[in-house]
């Protein structure tokens, strides 16, 4: 039995989307979780045929359990993840058992900010950096510092924006690597960059690189970096494209990825591209739908064709443009109800509207990624008219908190 197994998924987005590709593909698909609730809403897991709780981070478990699905007469054909801390350990794993086609090193390198900057020190993309280790004494580092404000501090396995912190005086600068030294030995920290920013979406076959997408996102500070806005391109100058194609290009040839996805996030900085950081895997959230509905590309199940050692097809089957306008929430309170989703729906170019929590769960303002509870994507033949579209219809949806909480 043709059998494909991943290490991890969300409940929706990129990650669970990739399972539901590999099930179009005739493959027999096994979850390993972590999340007891999946084994409880397993109805809600259709296309996962058998899933497994397990402790995620202990490969040798993993290990022991697929070779177990193996004496059962199961054929492994894959072993990936699509989520942030489990792309390597499925790369390992992949590679101990002989699948795939993985570059297990660079996929090691970009899980680790402090490691990417490292190797590529010497890249024009890399800002200027330095690190910060628990053992040096706190008062001498921040005084060496000073003058560099603003900078950006993060932990070097920071994912969704989680333990990534603007700090613009001395005080905010000690304050934050006193907390992150708690918790990490070496600590990142980089100028702050102006520009527009830009994710790229880039996907490699046998060391050729092909950007899939570009898409300009709409950064708010809520203390903490939210991505709160895509804007997927469908048209680009072709000077614009030529310079990201070889700054792209030059970093993955550092880093030695071979095979595999990857989405880059830079910035248009006084007429350089400089890298804020690189992780191994497609975007999460709406990432995959946004390209599927942009160009008819679904862009998971391309990535399960390399790893099998195929060539993808990125033909474009169509070209619109693509905005994803994410929902966020200013206070904290216990979510009684969400209103307005079915007129957000109907508006004309609304392509999606997701909400992610259910009722009873407590919502706050956003400190990472994982702090957005849904989006309205629309398309358009114009990026300010898909804009628009998504703007106006989230206005229609209302998170209905209950404030009288524990706080």
């Amino acid at each position: 039995m043709k059998t494909f197994i991943f290490i991890g998924t969300n409940k929706s987005g990129s990650s669970r989307e990739a399972i539901r590709a590999a099930d179009r593909l005739g493959f027999f698909t096994v979850l390993f979780t972590n999340r007891k609730q999946f084994l409880n809403q397993r109805a809600e897991f259709p296309d996962v045929h058998l899933m497994l709780f397990s402790d995620l981070d202990d490969v040798d478990s993993l290990k022991n359990r697929i070779s177990i699905l193996s004496s059962e007469g199961k054929k492994i054909n894959g072993i990936m993840s699509f989520m942030d801390s489990y792309v390597q350990i499925a790369a390992q794993l992949s590679e101990e058992f002989g699948l795939g086609t993985y570059s297990l090193k660079a996929i090691s390198a970009m899980e680790n900010k402090l490691e990417t900057r490292t190797i590529l020190q010497y890249h024009p993309s890399t800002p200027f950096y330095i690190k910060y280790n628990s053992d040096q004494p706190l008062d001498d580092f921040v005084e060496s510092v000073t003058p560099s404000f603003p900078l950006v501090v993060k932990s070097p396995f920071s994912t969704g924006s989680k333990d990534v912190l603007f700090v613009n005086n001395k005080e905010e600068f000690k304050k934050t690597l006193s907390k992150l030294s708690a918790k990490e030995e070496d600590i990142l920290i980089e100028e702050y960059l102006q520009g527009p920013q830009y994710l790229i979406e880039v996907l490699v076959h046998n060391g050729y690189v092909s950007i899939v997408a570009i898409i300009e996102q709409q950064i708010t500070y809520f203390q903490h970096f939210i991505v709160t806005g895509y804007a997927l391109l469908a048209e680009v100058q072709e000077s614009f494209y030529n310079s990201i194609f070889a700054t792209v290009s030059s970093i993955l040839h550092q880093l030695g990825l071979k095979n595999g996805a990857c989405h880059f996030e830079m910035r248009w900085v006084n007429g350089e591209w400089k890298l804020i950081e690189i992780n191994p895997r497609i975007s999460g959230g709406a990432m995959n739908r946004m390209i599927e509905v942009a160009y008819g590309i679904n862009l998971v199940e391309e990535t399960i064709r390399v790893y099998l050692g195929n060539k993808p097809n990125l033909t474009k089957k169509q070209n619109k443009f693509v905005y994803t306008h994410y929902l966020t929430v200013n206070e904290t309170g216990t979510l009684v109800k969400v209103t307005g989703r079915n007129r957000c729906s109907k508006y004309p170019g609304v392509e999606e509207v997701f909400i992610k929590p259910r009722k009873g769960k407590v919502l706050h303002s956003p400190k990472s990624m994982g702090d957005r509870y849904g989006y309205v994507m629309a398309a358009s033949n114009s990026q300010e008219e898909a804009k628009k579209i998504a703007i106006e219809a989230a206005k229609e949806i209302t998170f209905n908190l209950n404030p009288n909480i524990n706080r």
